[in-house]
This record gives C-alpha cells, structure tokens and sequence, in this order.
C-alpha cells in the first residue's frame, strides 16, 4: 500500500513563500509521475501542477505558473512544492497525489494515491 504524507503547510501573508513536501512509501516512486492538487472551501479540488516520473517534465496551472516550482528527489521518495509570492487565493488544503503512469496529467481521475491534505492560507 502507498501512503503520501504532505508536510510545510502554514499561515503567511501575501507575498511570502512556502515549501511544501510530500513522503512517499514504498519502493515503486521513480515509476510514477506525481502530482499536486488543492481545494478551497465551497470549490472544487484543482490541478497546480505535476512532474513527470524522471523530473524531466514539470505541468503548472496557468493561476501558478511562474510562482510555484515542482520537483522530486527519487532517492528520498519525496516531491516538492516552492511556492512563492503568495496571494490569498492561493489559500487551501494542498495534496499531493500519484499518478497512475510515468508522464504527469492535470486531471485528478489519473491518480490513484492521495495524500491527506496540508493547510495553507495565505492572508493579505
């Protein structure tokens, strides 16, 4: 069974940053692209952005792109969002998933693994 546990979730104010991370267990990590989502209240869960199973392809959401920065570190089973110049929008509970094959996809049907959620809220 795969577990992903998110961590660096926090309160800041806008324009500041954080780094969130997830933990993966098992051995099958470098097999997979990963993924990370979040949801406000009242709204849908959205894609943020993904990596690809060897790091080489990284996917933003428009709304992000060029603020946040995905990576991976195989070796450590972890994958990693910078998140910078914060705004209030960006508040929600942030997952982190794993998708069912090696090339990333925004669409959350093609993860089959979900972390638990870490809060972010970001406040002006």
């Amino acid at each position: 069974q795969v577990q992903l546990v998110e961590s660096g979730g926090g309160l800041v104010q806008a324009g500041d940053s954080l780094k969130l991370s997830c933990a993966a267990s098992g051995r099958t990590f470098i097999n997979y692209a990963m993924g990370w989502f979040r949801q406000a209240p009242g709204k849908e869960r959205e894609f943020v952005a993904a990596i690809s199973w060897s790091g080489g392809s990284t996917y933003y959401a428009d709304s992000v792109k060029g603020r946040f920065t995905i990576s991976r570190d195989n070796a450590e089973n972890t994958v990693y969002l910078q998140m910078n110049s914060l705004k209030p929008e960006d508040t929600a509970v942030y997952y982190c998933a794993r998708n069912l094959r090696r090339w990333g996809s925004t669409v959350p049907d093609q993860y089959n693994y979900w972390g638990q959620g870490t809060q972010v809220t970001v406040s002006s």
